[in-house]
């Protein structure tokens, strides 16, 4: 039978550095360059993280300097 799908492209994987929950009751984590933190804590059950890598597809990150921008409006 013929298929008309294209194949799909693999998609690079690199070791990129996350954030993982120390939760054992909480699967919540977050790649380091996406945090707005230097250590952040869990934005699920607010336990504390701990930084380790895993295998992620590539994403590219343009607003590098999330950890130095201020949060929220001043008023």
């Amino acid at each position: 039978m013929y298929n008309r799908k294209k194949p799909l492209e693999e998609i690079p994987q690199a070791d990129a550095a996350i954030w993982e929950c120390t939760s054992d009751t909480c699967k919540g984590w977050m790649r380091d360059n996406f945090a707005f933190d230097t250590v952040p804590t869990c934005p699920i059950c607010a336990s504390e993280m701990v930084s380790t890598t895993r295998m992620l597809p590539l994403l590219e990150n343009s607003n590098s300097n999330l950890k130095t921008m201020s949060k929220g409006n001043r008023i």
